[in-house]
């Protein structure tokens, strides 16, 4: 090919393609993007319930034990056999209620023959008075010695010592006959019968025949052992009352703490081997629910009344160990909040740090959301905390 040729070939395609280019550069307007897209969903929606302070007293919640304040060995004062049982194992008793019958007949015949020494000393007494009496007369005549005076005003006085004397033993034989009827000393719930009829028992002192155990039922006493941080906050709290220390209790079937009663006492020092102090409380215990034994949960306050911040279990989120909740902030956008917790009030915790009054946080839809997602806030009811 002719190169001169060639060269003009090629200035002509490149005419050609410049054209081109003017022509599509003229015709071609370029589109910016859209800033709202259609199919954007709207922000979630979700419960928010504003965190308000509240007037509650801190407390510490202990493990406790129920023991009787009352409990006796029932044990006879006299020897003999068992007769009568009059009451069957666990039953509630009275106070001076017949438990056990010890046969009484010795203790009749003793009642017997006391009874007839005291009448025989009673004539005694009657004919030395009248001897005495017509002894004075006659001295007072000179009809009679001084000696024989005298001996019948010893007689006399040798007399009212029997009687005295036969008065004592005659009481000591009707307590004995009284004694065959082992009563009751308490009110309370009464054990089985460790003696039955027909075996013999013991009253003599320091070997007395235990027949029987009672204790008694309200009210009763609940020991716990108190740690040394929360001793300090009740005796500093109990110093700034007068009245008696409120303390709460329930069982391990029951809900809450459905028992109130008193705290009575400390022990009179701290234990070193464990550091805590024994504590005694007194309840009420009408129904005989308390049997004591058994163990409760003990919740004695540690401050006065103070405002405290409550938000639900439910709400608290775990982040690497550190607890935290979600604060619907300014503009509706959620943020992350780190808090320090407290204790349990009315099944709700306590937020020591972390929170302010006046806080709306998540309480529904957190599922749904995270920090720094901008929502709907919806106020909470009643039903919902």
């Amino acid at each position: 090919m002719n190169p001169r040729r060639t060269f003009t070939l090629i200035l002509s395609l490149a005419a050609v393609l410049a054209t081109g280019a003017a022509v599509v550069a003229a015709g071609f307007r370029p589109t910016r993007p859209s800033t709202q897209d259609p199919l954007a969903s709207p922000p979630p929606s979700v419960t928010v319930a504003v965190v308000a302070p509240r007037d509650l007293a801190e407390h510490a919640e202990f493990t406790g034990r129920v023991e009787a304040i009352d409990r006796v060995e029932v044990r006879p004062r006299i020897s003999g056999h068992i007769v009568e049982v009059r009451f069957q194992a666990g039953q509630r008793v009275e106070q001076g209620q017949v438990l056990f019958v010890i046969d009484p007949r010795w203790q009749r015949a003793e009642v017997a023959r006391y009874q007839a020494t005291l009448d025989q000393a009673s004539a005694r007494i009657e004919t030395a008075t009248k001897e005495h009496e017509r002894a004075q007369a006659l001295l007072a005549k000179k009809a009679i010695a001084n000696e024989e005076a005298e001996r019948r005003a010893n007689v006399l006085i040798e007399a009212r010592a029997d009687v005295s004397l036969a008065e004592a033993a005659l009481r000591v034989a009707r307590l004995d006959l009284a004694e065959t009827e082992v009563r009751s000393p308490i009110a309370g719930r009464i054990s089985r019968a460790l003696v039955t009829v027909g075996n013999y028992v013991s009253g003599v002192p320091g070997t007395n025949t235990v027949l029987t155990t009672i204790l008694s039922i309200d009210p009763v006493h609940v020991y716990v052992n108190v740690d040394e941080a929360s001793l300090l906050k009740i005796r500093r709290l109990m110093a700034q009352q007068d009245a008696p220390l409120s303390v709460e209790f329930g069982l391990g079937d029951q809900t809450g703490f459905p028992r109130r009663g008193e705290l009575e006492s400390f022990d009179n020092r701290v234990d070193n081997a464990s550091g805590n102090i024994l504590m005694r409380a007194t309840l009420a215990n009408a129904d005989g629910e308390l049997i004591p034994g058994l163990f409760g949960r003990v919740r004695v306050p540690t401050s006065t009344a103070q405002p405290v911040l409550l938000v639900p279990e439910r709400v608290l989120g775990t982040d690497q160990g550190q607890r935290f909740v979600l604060v619907v902030g300014d503009h509706d956008v959620v943020e992350y909040r780190a808090v320090k917790l407290g204790g349990i009030a009315d099944g709700m915790r306590i937020v020591k740090d972390g929170l302010q009054a006046g806080d709306r946080i998540v309480v529904d839809g957190l599922q749904h959301v995270r920090p720094g997602t901008t929502v709907t806030p919806e106020p909470a009811t009643a039903a919902s905390h």
